[in-house]
C-alpha cells in the first residue's frame, strides 16, 4: 500500500530499481547516484513536514509492525498466556512473559490482523471487557513475581458492540486504570500505532509513556471528531490538527515522556530496524525505573498523571 503523499517517492524508487537492472549493460552509476540523492532529499522534505492527518495515515499503515512483530523481533523466550479466567480469551490482546535484554518482563499489547480473516480473528485490535480483564490478570501475575510490565498500544478503540457493554466494558477499562495506578512493579507504556480513546488508556497507565514518531494518541479519532462537530467526515484533517494528537504535541503537553524514533519513512519500511530502536529505548527505560523503590515508584506515577493538563484557579 502506498499513501498519497508517498507516491512521488515510490515512483523515484521504482525508477532507481529499473536503472539498476540495466547496470549490467550500461554504465549509469552516476545517474543512479544523482537520483538516489534526489530521493533522500525528497524523503526528508516529505517526512519533516508531515501534517497530523498524514501521521494518522502512517500510524494505520497495514504494513506497519504490530505487537507480535515487535515481541518476536525484540524479545526471547516469549510464552503467551491466554484467558481472563472469567469469560474467555480475547484475541485482540496478546501477552506473556518474555526476556528483553537482561530483563524478564510481562509484555502485553493490542494485536491487529493483516487481512480480513485475521482482522476478524483479532477483532481489528479492539478489545472486549474480557481482554482488559485478561491484561489485568497478567499484570497481577507480573506483580506476584516482581516482573516489570511493558504494554504496547495499537487500537482504534475499545470494541463498541452491545455485547461488550453488557459484559461491562466501561467497568473493565476503569478497573484497569485504577489497578495500573497502584501496581507495585514498573510499567512502561509504548504507543506503536493508533492510541485511541479509553481503548488505549485501559492498558496505558505507566511510569513512563513512550510514543513512536509516526503514531497518534487521542481521546477520539479525527473522523469521529469531525462527525460530531461538523456532522461529516470531510473535516477530519482539521480535526486531527485541533486534537494535538502527534508525538511532538503530546510531548509538549506532558502526556508522553519520550518520542521513539522510527526508520526513515516509517516503521513499515523496516520492521527489524524499528524493533531494534524500540528495544534499545525500552532497555534504557527499564534500567531507570527498576532502580526505584516501590513507594517512590507509585508516588511518581500518581504525581505524573495528576500534573497533566492545564487549568486556572
Amino acid at each position: 500500500m502506498v499513501l498519497e503523499f508517498e507516491k512521488p517517492l515510490v515512483e523515484l524508487e521504482q525508477k532507481v530499481e529499473e536503472m539498476r537492472k540495466m547496470a549490467d549493460t550500461l554504465d549509469i552509476s552516476t545517474e543512479v547516484n544523482k537520483l538516489e540523492a534526489k530521493i533522500n532529499e525528497l524523503r526528508k522534505n516529505i517526512f519533516d513536514n508531515l501534517t497530523p492527518w498524514q501521521i494518522v495515515q502512517l500510524a494505520r499503515h497495514p504494513e506497519r509492525p504490530y505487537t507480535l512483530d515487535y515481541i518476536y523481533l525484540m524479545t526471547e523466550n516469549f510464552v503467551e498466556l491466554h484467558g481472563d479466567r472469567n469469560y474467555g480469551d480475547d484475541k485482540a490482546v496478546v501477552g506473556g512473559f518474555a526476556t528483553i535484554g537482561d530483563y524478564s518482563v510481562m509484555i502485553i499489547g493490542q494485536q491487529k490482523g493483516r487481512d480480513t480473516k485475521s482482522n476478524l480473528y483479532r477483532n481489528f485490535g479492539m478489545m472486549n471487557p474480557e481482554g482488559y480483564r485478561k491484561a489485568l490478570r497478567l499484570m497481577k501475575l507480573a506483580e506476584k513475581f516482581n516482573k516489570p510490565v511493558i504494554t504496547l498500544l495499537d487500537t482504534p478503540g475499545a470494541y463498541p458492540g452491545i455485547e461488550a457493554e453488557q459484559r461491562g466494558q466501561a467497568e473493565a477499562i476503569a478497573r484497569n486504570i485504577l489497578e495500573m495506578s497502584r501496581l507495585q512493579v514498573p510499567i512502561i507504556v509504548s504507543i506503536i500505532g493508533e492510541g485511541a480513546s479509553g481503548g488505549a488508556l485501559g492498558i496505558g497507565v505507566g511510569d513512563r509513556v513512550l510514543m513512536m514518531k509516526y503514531c497518534w494518541y487521542s481521546v477520539i479519532a479525527p473522523e469521529s471528531c469531525s462527525s460530531i462537530l461538523w456532522r461529516s467526515w470531510d473535516y477530519k484533517e482539521q480535526a486531527a490538527e485541533a486534537l494535538k494528537l502527534t508525538a511532538n504535541d503530546l510531548l509538549k503537553l506532558g502526556i508522553i515522556d519520550r518520542i521513539v524514533d522510527e526508520p526513515f519513512g516509517g516503521a513499515h519500511r523496516n520492521h527489524q530496524e524499528a524493533a531494534n530502536i524500540l528495544k534499545k529505548v525500552l532497555i534504557e527505560e527499564l534500567e531507570v525505573v527498576s532502580k526505584y523503590k516501590k513507594e517512590k515508584l507509585l508516588d511518581n506515577r500518581i504525581k505524573k498523571f495528576q500534573e497533566m493538563g492545564f487549568w486556572k484557579d
